[in-house]
């Protein structure tokens, strides 16, 4: 089983539903961890709502520092927002296969409930489809640098 690590600098929103969308989609070959430099150490109540729209679990996600998991082993880390891509990842992640997926936090999204509802919507389907172009790889047998290339390939991909 691979280990998948989401960052985003607050940890809670984006990299929340990415973890999501990982332990759900990639269950049995993947297992996903969300955490963030900067932790604002609470999930925002709109990824939880997406969330549950679309029938994946809301329990047991915390907002969280990503130096929490220096003694977990990640095989890939996808950065999901732009401020943590340009961040120094701590060193014990130096071996990991590393990503970048910036996708628009919606958490941020001024307007009418409709709106905000609508941007979470989109952030979810953007993440939805890349981790599933991510599964459709043949991860366990790619290089580090394919897989790489792969990776930051599908971050560009938006639904």
């Amino acid at each position: 089983m691979l280990n998948v690590f989401v960052i985003c600098t607050g940890n809670s929103c984006r990299s929340v539903m990415g973890e999501a969308l990982f332990n759900h989609l990639g269950q049995g070959r993947i297992q996903a961890f969300s955490a963030g430099s900067h932790p604002i150490g609470r999930i925002n109540q709109g990824a939880l709502a997406t969330l549950k729209r679309h029938g994946l679990p809301t329990e047991g996600y915390q907002s969280q520092s990503w130096e929490d998991f220096e003694d977990q082993k990640m095989d890939i880390v996808i950065t999901v927002c732009d401020n943590a891509h340009g961040e120094t990842c701590p060193v014990y992640l130096t071996k990991a296969v590393r990503a970048h997926w910036g996708v628009a936090d919606p958490g941020h999204v001024e307007g009418t409930e409709e709106e905000k509802i609508a941007a979470f919507e989109q952030t979810f389907a953007t993440l939805k489809l890349r981790v599933e172009k991510m599964l459709e790889l043949p991860l366990e047998r790619m290089s580090a640098d394919e897989l790489s290339a792969k990776l930051n390939e599908i971050g560009r991909l938006s639904a």
